[in-house]
């Protein structure tokens, strides 16, 4: 291939038990990988090594385990290389442990729970490929320029020279599928849809109740400066004049929980989610100071408006 830099080929199979001695833990994955898989995937080797190239082309019995694998296994060793663990009968060494992960907050599959073995020494477990007779069937991941036109020279060229491995004419379909990476991001689209709906909903209310909450601060402030309100009027203070005054001290207050809010979800930004990156954009910014502009004006204007109506004597008065 000329559009990809990454070529790599790998399999999967679910449910295995791992043991170690008299130690073992079921529910495991098993992935059988080739030199150029931890490019695709993230693969943090925490202790050990990654697996070599001669054990790749050799398909050498040598394995890689997720941290709960290796806490499941040895746990009173922090440092399991060069001892051997048992898959399906046969012996691995181990070469190298993952750093944790933990849960993944969409559900997908964490390292913690897998096993990593070279492509060949897979084939020797399970058989893998098309045909009929075999029990496993096989991916094969490209990377390619991170460009959008990149991904599509890619995908074409991709799919091209599969159409001539399989010997299909022009006019017949695709008997293999193209996975692009929109896949898992329309599904975490859809879960941040879902977020961002209950977000508005949940920030309505709290807008609603902070808006009544600033609302009652400022009838308060002009029951508590009526006298000097009529005071400004008897020295020629015009209508818009303590109109505007009341409005922006109500701005000000709504923005001032609208900064609030927006210090603690750059705090949140500092927090580490692993490969998910959590940005506070400069879009968010100004929508959240907007919102809180809007919130602090609405909730200001009937009390502003009272103030700006007041009658000076009357209110010299008070």
């Amino acid at each position: 291939m000329k559009d990809a830099h990454t070529v790599a080929i790998y399999a999967n199979a679910d449910g295995l038990t791992v043991k170690a001695g008299n130690n073992g833990i079921s529910q495991i994955t098993l992935k059988g990988a080739d030199l150029d898989f931890d490019k695709l995937f993230e693969i943090n080797v925490e202790r050990g090594r990654y697996i070599t190239n001669d054990e790749i082309e050799g398909g050498r019995n040598v394995v890689i385990i997720g941290y709960e694998v290796a806490k499941a296994l040895f746990p009173n060793d922090d440092s399991p290389m060069g001892k051997q663990v048992k898959i399906r009968n046969l012996k691995f060494n181990i070469v190298g442990v993952i750093k944790r992960e933990g849960e993944n907050f969409i559900g997908t599959p964490s390292n913690d729970y897998s096993v990593i073995i070279p492509y060949d020494a897979f084939r020797k477990l399970y058989q893998t490929g098309t045909g009929r007779w075999n029990e496993l069937g096989s991916d094969i991941g490209l990377k390619g320029f991170e460009s959008d036109i990149g991904l599509v020279e890619l995908e074409n060229e991709a799919r091209g020279l599969m159409r001539v491995k399989r010997g299909l004419k022009p006019r017949m379909k695709d008997n293999f599928a193209l996975n692009r990476p929109e896949a898992i991001a329309n599904a975490i689209s859809g879960v941040f849809d879902v977020l961002s709906i209950a977000g508005w909903i949940i920030g309505g209310f709290s807008m609603l109740v902070g808006g009544f909450g600033i609302a009652n601060i400022m009838f308060v402030s002009v029951k508590e400066r009526t006298s000097i309100i009529g005071l400004q009027k008897s020295l020629g203070a015009k209508n818009y004049f303590i109109l505007f005054q009341f409005l922006f001290e109500s701005i000000f207050l709504s923005l001032i929980g609208g900064l609030t809010g927006l210090f603690l979800v750059w705090l949140l930004t500092l927090a580490p989610f692993g490969s998910l990156q959590v940005i506070l954009s400069v879009k968010n910014i100004v929508l959240g100071l907007g919102v809180s502009s809007v919130i602090g004006l609405i909730a200001g204007i009937v009390p502003a408006a009272m103030a700006a109506r007041l009658d000076p004597v009357i209110a010299i008065r008070a």
